[in-house]
Protein backbone atom coordinates (compact mmCIF):
# COMPACT_ATOMS: atom_id res chain seq x y z
CA UNK A 1 0.00 0.00 0.00
CA UNK A 2 1.42 3.25 -1.20
CA UNK A 3 1.33 5.72 1.97
CA UNK A 4 2.66 9.48 2.16
CA UNK A 5 3.11 11.65 5.20
CA UNK A 6 1.63 14.81 4.05
CA UNK A 7 2.72 16.95 7.15
CA UNK A 8 1.06 18.21 10.27
CA UNK A 9 -0.86 21.12 10.30
CA UNK A 10 -2.34 23.22 13.49
CA UNK A 11 -5.38 25.26 11.84
CA UNK A 12 -7.85 23.70 9.04
CA UNK A 13 -6.24 26.40 6.54
CA UNK A 14 -2.66 25.81 4.67
CA UNK A 15 -3.85 22.21 4.81
CA UNK A 16 -2.94 20.02 1.83
CA UNK A 17 -3.64 19.83 -1.86
CA UNK A 18 -4.65 18.52 -3.79
CA UNK A 19 -8.28 17.49 -1.64
CA UNK A 20 -8.91 13.78 -1.26
CA UNK A 21 -11.68 12.50 0.93
CA UNK A 22 -10.90 12.83 4.38
CA UNK A 23 -11.34 9.90 6.84
CA UNK A 24 -10.40 11.45 10.71
CA UNK A 25 -9.45 9.31 13.19
CA UNK A 26 -10.85 10.24 16.32
CA UNK A 27 -9.95 8.93 20.14
CA UNK A 28 -9.55 9.74 23.70
CA UNK A 29 -5.33 10.40 24.07
CA UNK A 30 -4.89 7.27 25.26
CA UNK A 31 -7.31 4.74 23.72
CA UNK A 32 -4.32 3.59 21.06
CA UNK A 33 -4.56 5.68 18.08
CA UNK A 34 -1.22 6.23 17.04
CA UNK A 35 -0.50 2.42 17.38
CA UNK A 36 -3.23 1.75 15.31
CA UNK A 37 -2.59 3.66 12.60
CA UNK A 38 0.81 2.26 12.36
CA UNK A 39 -0.66 -1.05 11.82
CA UNK A 40 -3.27 0.29 9.34
CA UNK A 41 -0.52 1.68 7.32
CA UNK A 42 2.24 -1.00 8.14
CA UNK A 43 4.59 1.85 8.90
CA UNK A 44 6.07 0.74 12.36
CA UNK A 45 6.88 4.49 14.03
CA UNK A 46 4.85 6.43 11.15
CA UNK A 47 2.55 7.73 13.71
CA UNK A 48 4.55 8.70 17.05
CA UNK A 49 3.35 6.43 20.01
CA UNK A 50 4.08 7.10 23.87
CA UNK A 51 3.14 5.91 27.21
CA UNK A 52 2.73 9.91 28.23
CA UNK A 53 -0.84 10.24 26.35
CA UNK A 54 -1.34 13.52 24.52
CA UNK A 55 1.39 13.61 22.18
CA UNK A 56 -1.00 14.20 18.95
CA UNK A 57 -1.32 18.19 19.21
CA UNK A 58 -1.69 19.11 15.36
CA UNK A 59 -4.11 17.42 12.52
CA UNK A 60 -1.22 14.79 10.91
CA UNK A 61 -2.45 13.90 7.20
CA UNK A 62 -1.72 10.99 5.72
CA UNK A 63 -2.26 9.95 2.20
CA UNK A 64 -3.56 6.08 1.18
CA UNK A 65 -2.90 5.31 -2.10
CA UNK A 66 -3.44 8.79 -3.86
CA UNK A 67 -7.32 8.40 -3.10
CA UNK A 68 -7.87 9.09 0.25
CA UNK A 69 -6.41 10.85 3.73
CA UNK A 70 -6.70 9.78 7.02
CA UNK A 71 -5.92 12.48 9.27
CA UNK A 72 -5.35 11.86 12.93
CA UNK A 73 -6.60 14.65 15.18
CA UNK A 74 -5.93 14.91 18.95
CA UNK A 75 -6.59 12.97 21.60
CA UNK A 76 -8.89 14.17 24.04
CA UNK A 77 -9.27 13.72 27.92
CA UNK A 78 -6.15 12.48 30.31
CA UNK A 79 -3.54 14.47 28.68
CA UNK A 80 -1.19 16.38 31.16
CA UNK A 81 -1.58 20.04 29.47
CA UNK A 82 -2.90 23.45 30.75
CA UNK A 83 -6.40 24.16 30.50
CA UNK A 84 -5.87 26.70 28.03
CA UNK A 85 -4.10 23.65 25.43
CA UNK A 86 -7.26 21.52 26.00
CA UNK A 87 -9.19 24.41 25.06
CA UNK A 88 -7.27 24.85 22.07
CA UNK A 89 -7.48 20.88 21.02
CA UNK A 90 -11.19 21.35 21.29
CA UNK A 91 -11.70 24.62 19.16
CA UNK A 92 -9.39 22.65 16.55
CA UNK A 93 -11.63 19.46 16.83
CA UNK A 94 -14.77 20.96 16.95
CA UNK A 95 -14.03 23.01 13.84
CA UNK A 96 -13.35 20.22 11.56
CA UNK A 97 -16.20 18.54 12.85
CA UNK A 98 -18.65 21.41 12.26
CA UNK A 99 -19.45 21.33 8.37
CA UNK A 100 -15.90 21.28 6.79
CA UNK A 101 -16.84 20.14 3.47
CA UNK A 102 -13.30 17.96 3.20
CA UNK A 103 -14.47 15.68 6.06
CA UNK A 104 -15.71 12.25 4.38
CA UNK A 105 -16.70 10.27 7.00
CA UNK A 106 -15.09 9.51 10.63
CA UNK A 107 -13.52 6.67 12.39
CA UNK A 108 -14.19 7.18 16.58
CA UNK A 109 -11.97 5.02 18.75
CA UNK A 110 -13.05 3.75 21.78
CA UNK A 111 -10.70 1.58 23.81
CA UNK A 112 -13.10 -1.68 24.96
CA UNK A 113 -12.09 -1.96 28.29
CA UNK A 114 -13.66 0.89 29.52
CA UNK A 115 -17.26 2.88 29.44
CA UNK A 116 -17.01 5.48 26.87
CA UNK A 117 -16.41 9.06 29.18
CA UNK A 118 -17.70 12.86 28.40
CA UNK A 119 -15.54 13.85 26.18
CA UNK A 120 -16.67 10.35 24.00
CA UNK A 121 -19.69 11.24 23.97
CA UNK A 122 -19.05 14.83 23.01
CA UNK A 123 -17.49 13.38 20.15
CA UNK A 124 -20.10 11.45 19.25
CA UNK A 125 -23.25 14.09 19.60
CA UNK A 126 -20.89 16.33 17.15
CA UNK A 127 -20.44 13.79 14.88
CA UNK A 128 -24.75 13.12 14.68
CA UNK A 129 -24.97 16.41 14.77
CA UNK A 130 -22.88 17.28 11.27
CA UNK A 131 -24.58 14.24 9.93
CA UNK A 132 -21.29 12.75 9.59
CA UNK A 133 -21.47 8.95 8.73
CA UNK A 134 -19.02 7.37 11.41
CA UNK A 135 -17.93 3.70 12.46
CA UNK A 136 -16.65 2.90 15.97
CA UNK A 137 -13.69 1.51 16.07
CA UNK A 138 -12.87 -0.81 19.01
CA UNK A 139 -9.27 -1.03 20.05
CA UNK A 140 -7.37 -3.05 22.66
CA UNK A 141 -9.21 -5.99 21.43
CA UNK A 142 -6.30 -8.25 23.10
CA UNK A 143 -6.99 -6.86 26.58
CA UNK A 144 -10.62 -8.35 26.41
CA UNK A 145 -11.48 -12.14 27.08
CA UNK A 146 -14.39 -13.12 24.60
CA UNK A 147 -16.54 -13.05 27.12
CA UNK A 148 -15.64 -9.75 27.92
CA UNK A 149 -16.14 -8.42 24.43
CA UNK A 150 -20.30 -8.10 24.25
CA UNK A 151 -20.67 -6.34 27.71
CA UNK A 152 -17.70 -4.33 26.62
CA UNK A 153 -19.94 -3.44 23.17
CA UNK A 154 -23.23 -3.23 25.04
CA UNK A 155 -21.52 -0.83 27.05
CA UNK A 156 -20.39 1.65 24.42
CA UNK A 157 -23.64 1.57 22.32
CA UNK A 158 -25.85 2.47 25.30
CA UNK A 159 -23.44 5.03 27.05
CA UNK A 160 -23.14 6.52 23.38
CA UNK A 161 -27.02 5.85 22.42
CA UNK A 162 -26.05 4.44 19.28
CA UNK A 163 -28.08 3.62 16.35
CA UNK A 164 -28.91 0.18 15.90
CA UNK A 165 -27.13 0.47 12.48
CA UNK A 166 -24.05 2.07 13.54
CA UNK A 167 -21.09 0.20 12.09
CA UNK A 168 -18.88 -2.10 14.47
CA UNK A 169 -14.95 -2.56 13.79
CA UNK A 170 -12.74 -4.64 16.51
CA UNK A 171 -9.30 -3.62 16.17
CA UNK A 172 -5.75 -4.99 17.98
CA UNK A 173 -3.20 -3.45 16.77
CA UNK A 174 -0.76 -6.02 18.98
CA UNK A 175 -3.18 -9.10 17.83
CA UNK A 176 -3.09 -7.24 14.37
CA UNK A 177 -6.68 -7.81 14.12
CA UNK A 178 -9.00 -5.56 12.44
CA UNK A 179 -7.39 -3.86 9.64
CA UNK A 180 -9.09 -5.70 6.35
CA UNK A 181 -12.39 -4.58 8.42
CA UNK A 182 -11.41 -1.07 8.84
CA UNK A 183 -10.08 -0.60 4.96
CA UNK A 184 -13.37 -2.42 3.84
CA UNK A 185 -15.43 0.05 5.48
CA UNK A 186 -13.51 2.93 4.26
CA UNK A 187 -14.04 1.78 0.67
CA UNK A 188 -17.91 0.96 1.24
CA UNK A 189 -18.01 4.73 2.01
CA UNK A 190 -15.82 6.14 -1.08
CA UNK A 191 -18.23 3.74 -3.15
CA UNK A 192 -21.57 4.93 -1.48
CA UNK A 193 -22.35 1.69 0.29
CA UNK A 194 -22.48 3.33 3.88
CA UNK A 195 -25.52 5.48 5.11
CA UNK A 196 -25.25 8.32 7.27
CA UNK A 197 -25.88 7.00 10.85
Amino acid sequence: MQVEFLGSFPTLTGRPEPVRPEFALLGRSNCGKSSLINYLLGRSGLAHTSRQPGKTRLLNYFRVADRYDLVDLPGYGYAKVSKRQRESWWSLLRDYLSGDARLTAALHLLDGRHEPGDHDQEISRLLRAGEIPFAVVVTKLDKLTQKEQMPALRRIIETLDLAPETPFLLTSARRRIGRDEVFGWIDEVLTGGVQDV
